[in-house]
């Protein structure tokens, strides 16, 4: 009997031994896992977010293969640099100010395509809330740049972009919305005005990995053609240096629409680079 009492004390002494030993190095484990899990859905957040502050460059490219009412295709390749400005003594909020440069594809009303550069959108983005839901409001801008008549409007528009964002470890979800109307350009050519709204939701998964769905509603509300998409995709994003890369592809399929001409199936893919931060 006491030998057993012994034997129970010897490994009762040996377990406390081990669990003093083995905890340390356990609870490190299991901090630096959770670390390593929240720095990688930090990285995917802030290259996802339009509302980071910070410098970035965005290569985006919408290829649809399938347009309602036509069998052409339509191509178009995003060049977006993104850059902060600190508040001063002018305004005293932080402003996000975005390019977007298109190099677009289209239909040759005499056949065959037309490449070449399209519209150029600009926007200022002033954040007026960074705490909870993210908040930014500005102005927009669009120059009639394009190099053939397929590839824009032919007018001079100006209009207005908001933005909101709510961001935590598991999602970030928001929308960017803006709406612009034509005020000056060519005179044979018709008056636009469009509104655009971009639901977006974003799911981190571990490893920098994601799921997301951000397709681009367009309305011209001066025709009433509309169309809706709905995509599904992912991405990873990862830090080398003091950059965050986030490659990712997302297909896109317009559930409703109205007219002609609008795209049908869209293959969506992407590459942001986040500098600095």
């Amino acid at each position: 009997m006491s030998c057993q009492i012994n034997i129970r004390k010897i490994m009762s002494s040996c377990t406390r031994k081990l669990v003093r030993k083995c905890l340390p190095g356990l609870i490190m484990a299991v901090s630096a896992d959770v670390a390593f899990a929240q720095s990688a859905a930090d990285e995917a957040n802030k290259s996802n977010n339009p509302l980071n502050l910070a410098a970035s460059l965005n290569i985006q490219n919408y290829y649809t293969p399938s347009v309602f009412g036509t069998n052409s295709q339509t191509n178009d390749l995003l060049l977006r640099p993104t850059i902060p400005i600190g508040p001063n003594g002018l305004i005293g909020v932080p402003q996000i100010f975005r390019v977007t440069v298109p190099v677009s594809t289209r239909p040759d009303p005499t056949g065959g395509y037309n490449t070449g550069l399209g519209d150029i959108n600009l926007f200022d983005i002033f954040l007026l809330s960074q705490e909870g839901v993210q908040i930014g409001v500005g102005p927009l801008i669009t120059l009639p740049t394009a190099t053939d008549p397929s590839l824009g409007t032919g007018k001079w528009q100006a209009g207005l972009a908001a933005v909101a964002v709510s961001a935590t470890k598991a999602r970030l979800l928001g929308a960017l919305v803006q709406w612009q109307h034509s005020f000056a350009g060519q005179d044979s050519r018709p008056t636009v005005q469009s509104l655009t709204a971009q639901p977006f939701g974003i799911f981190n998964l571990p490893g920098g990995w994601y799921v997301r769905s951000t397709g681009i509603w367009t309305f011209d509300l001066q025709h009433g053609t509309y169309y809706i998409p709905v995509g599904l995709g992912g991405g990873k994003a990862w830090k080398s240096g003091s950059t965050i890369y986030n490659a990712y592809i997302e297909p896109q399929y317009s559930v409703a629409h109205s007219g002609r001409g609008v795209p049908q199936f869209t293959i969506f893919a992407g590459l942001n680079m986040t500098f600095g931060k």
